[in-house]
């Protein structure tokens, strides 16, 4: 099985935890489901271009939070993820891209209320685009 990860050595996080976020977010995201079967430690690391070790740690790290389960001689699957716990990791991403969206605008000297204004457009131009009333 393929899975829809990129990592990137220049940048500051370690590589297994450039990993565990995206498989962490292709769990809770719904894109691997319960009972999805992953790749083999090995067919993941080739796959990654990464060692062995770096996604073993990744599995251990998703298995003791309950993410995945490991099945002596038939292999790793997707846990069942408790809907709650999936709208908390949902909502903390987005307050985490937010908060950096944040600091980027403070380092740009930019004002509470032009933040909120941009981010108010923006919402405004989504709604417009997708059709969706709930955006706003």
């Amino acid at each position: 099985m393929w899975l829809p990860i990129r990592i990137d050595e220049q940048r500051p996080e370690p590589l297994y935890h450039q990993i565990e976020v995206q498989l962490r977010g292709l769990i809770f995201g719904g894109q691997l489901t319960e009972g999805t079967l992953l790749p083999s430690i090995r067919e993941l690391a080739v796959s990654l271009k990464c060692s062995a070790i770096t996604v073993r740690r990744v599995y251990q790290d998703l298995e003791s939070e309950g993410l995945i389960r490991t099945r002596q001689g038939t292999g790793t699957f997707v846990a069942r993820v408790d809907a709650i716990v999936k709208d908390e990791h949902r909502l903390e991403r987005a307050a985490e891209e937010l908060e950096q969206a944040i600091e980027a605008g403070i380092q740009l000297h930019c004002s509470i209320e032009e933040l909120q204004t941009i981010f108010h457009e923006i919402m405004v131009r989504r709604k417009e685009e997708t059709g969706k009333e709930e955006l706003i």
